[in-house]
């Protein structure tokens, strides 16, 4: 079996291999590059946020979110490296980019700006446990078109297990790209919420119970998904009607589940569920994703064995999963995995090319949707991050 550390590598290396590009870096990595004027190849107007002895002009990224203006101009935060214990609230409607200064902008293992926050629901709203959240105040109807955040670590880690909900992140009502960014919980560590929109890239993902749930749309592209213990399932999702045809779920592609540690590696192996429905509607797809051996050999299982929410509107899939944690004949003993394209898959337990791309789920132009339903809503997705 390979290594944890052999497969992040080859992660990387078929990124940037997919991703050869001749055209010149943006201006995101001029800014992040540490020079002795942090702000040299920034924006103009660019925010600077930083440790007290740095003496930036602001010392927490709330201090100096708050004094953006509540309009759609674009902004920018740079934010110097350390680790920034507090929660960041993003309400704005338009565009906004936090960057963390560094020097390798293109590898999240090399990230040098945390923010850490510890708080767990118990019977309070998940909402008040994220360390970051985007969305707009109560009363309006949506928040950033575009708000992306690169190079960044986003922890709730209020204990070293699952003890009720603990956000990493919070997106509603808005558009949210993360690109070479962290996020660490245990307890369902990424939300996304009503009309919530995101995108995510080459970033580190950890949890233990339920940690990608939500209502509304998530894509996953070059990952890698950290277990940390197993419990639940890695996804939840909870579907919702609407008046239009709608795609919202979490798709993860060309990634991998790999245990945290070599703990996990040794006390987990078939424990960890692909996911769970929250409810019926759940739709979650895993595609050329490598899965490690605490994968069970069901895959995806039940809500509960009592109440298991599975029926012909569930869409619990795979296409082209593998490695150790891919048991074909555990996916089909089980029978549990379903989509809308085949009902229960006891003929085969992954999609095949043509249910893939007919089921809308090879693209993020197929799956993201305006909040009239309108598809190809991708316009906020940083498509070429690595230059």
């Amino acid at each position: 079996m390979a290594s944890s550390t052999s497969l992040r590598l080859l992660i990387t290396v078929m990124m940037l291999l997919f991703h050869c590009s001749s055209a010149v870096a943006l201006d995101r990595i001029a800014c992040q590059f540490p020079t002795p004027d942090p702000l040299a190849g920034c924006p103009a107007g660019t925010l600077l946020v930083g440790p007290p002895s740095t003496g930036a002009p602001f010392s927490s990224i709330q201090s100096a979110i708050i004094t953006i203006p509540n309009d759609t101009t674009s902004y920018t935060v740079l934010i110097l490296p350390g680790t920034y214990t507090e929660q960041v609230n993003i309400t704005r409607p338009g565009p906004l980019t936090l960057l963390g200064q560094t020097d390798v902008p293109t590898n999240q293992s090399y990230n040098a700006v945390t923010v850490a926050w510890a708080a767990v629901a118990g019977p309070s709203d998940n909402a008040r446990t994220s360390t970051l959240t985007v969305a707009p105040p109560r009363g309006s109807s949506m928040g950033s078109t575009d708000f992306r955040a690169y190079n960044i670590d986003f922890v709730n880690d209020y204990a070293p297990y699952s003890d009720t909900p603990s956000l990493a992140i919070d997106i509603s009502y808005a558009n949210a790209g993360f690109y070479y960014c962290a996020f660490y919980s245990y307890q369902d560590t990424i939300y996304i919420g009503t009309l919530g929109n995101s995108y995510m890239y080459s970033s580190t993902i950890a949890g233990q119970t339920d940690f990608l749930f939500g209502y509304g749309t998530l894509w996953i592209q070059s990952s890698i998904l950290s277990l940390r213990s197993c419990g639940g399932g890695i996804t939840a999702w909870k579907g919702t009607n609407t008046t239009f045809d709608n795609m919202y779920g979490v798709y993860i592609h060309d990634s991998a589940v790999l245990p945290e540690n070599a703990t996990v590696a040794a006390e987990e192996v078939g424990k960890c569920a692909l996911g769970r429905p929250w409810n019926a509607q759940h739709r979650s797809l895993f595609a050329r994703t490598y899965l490690s051996p605490e994968i069970r050999a069901s895959g995806y299982i039940p809500w509960q064995e009592t109440d298991p929410r599975i029926d012909y509107n569930t869409t619990m899939a795979e296409y082209q999963t593998y490695g150790p944690g891919f048991n074909l004949t555990g996916r089909l003993d089980a029978g549990v995995e379903f989509n809308l394209t085949q009902g229960p898959l006891t003929a085969h337990p992954i999609l095949t090319e043509e249910e893939y791309i007919s089921g809308g789920y090879s693209s993020p132009e197929t799956i993201f949707q305006d909040d009239q339903g309108t598809f190809g809503y991708t316009g906020w997705i940083d498509r070429t991050p690595w230059l």
